[in-house]
């Protein structure tokens, strides 16, 4: 079973939950998983403006992916931060190239699943996450979020993101504060659950399973 941790990180803190979400899924038998990143499509001058051009710079040795590649694996995880409650624009653009898979219907019966960071508790994690899954279902991708069985998501000692939608983190409005490890193993949780949905499937012909 081959996954794919898919990610766009302004600062480092979506890269952060990526890594953990690789950890996770890394750990079912047979899964061979890959992390990759999003091309970058703002220029270094803006990217300096934004403040986040020497987080791009230290990511550059994470290979970028190519839309053709995506068929290749049978599980692919989204992450990226929010922007006015929905995915940034780095992510939206790369999802907006893969028509040529949709019409192809070259993505149908892939697991997916996703997950997010925000500046503040109430940053939009969960309007992103859920308009990430819209585009994926029109690529008939079979959604798998980060259910109740991890229990960490239900804390009230501690703030913390994660939530049924998938794993997430809150950064802080400087970017100052960085996963909590009831957050990284909310998203290691979800590697560990996504990959072994994707590997019971992949044992199987998904297509036996049509009327």
């Amino acid at each position: 079973m081959k996954a794919l941790v898919l990610f766009y990180s302004s600062f480092g803190h979506t890269h952060r939950l990526a890594q953990a979400v690789a950890e996770g899924a890394s750990q079912v038998r047979n899964a061979v998983v890959d992390i990759k990143r999003v091309p970058e499509v703002l220029s270094e001058d803006i990217l300096q403006a934004l403040g986040s051009l020497e987080t791009q710079r230290r990511l550059s040795s994470v290979p970028e992916c190519r839309m053709e590649e995506l068929p290749n694996y049978d599980a692919i995880f989204f992450g990226c931060p929010t922007r006015y409650g929905n995915m940034i624009g780095q992510m939206r653009m790369f999802i907006d190239s893969t028509g040529p898979l949709w019409a192809s219907g070259a993505l149908v019966g892939k697991i997916c699943s996703a997950f997010t960071s925000t500046a503040t508790q109430h940053g939009g994690q969960e309007s992103t996450l859920l308009t990430m899954y819209t585009s994926l279902l029109h690529h008939g991708m079979i959604i798998v979020g980060l259910p109740y069985t991890f229990a960490g998501q239900s804390r009230m000692d501690e703030i913390t993101g994660c939530s049924p939608y998938g794993a997430s983190t809150i950064s802080g409005g400087e970017g100052e504060r960085w996963a909590s490890e009831n957050e990284l193993e909310g998203a290691r949780f979800q590697g560990r659950h996504v990959a072994m949905i994707a590997d019971r499937l992949v044992s199987k012909d998904w297509r036996s399973l049509e009327p």
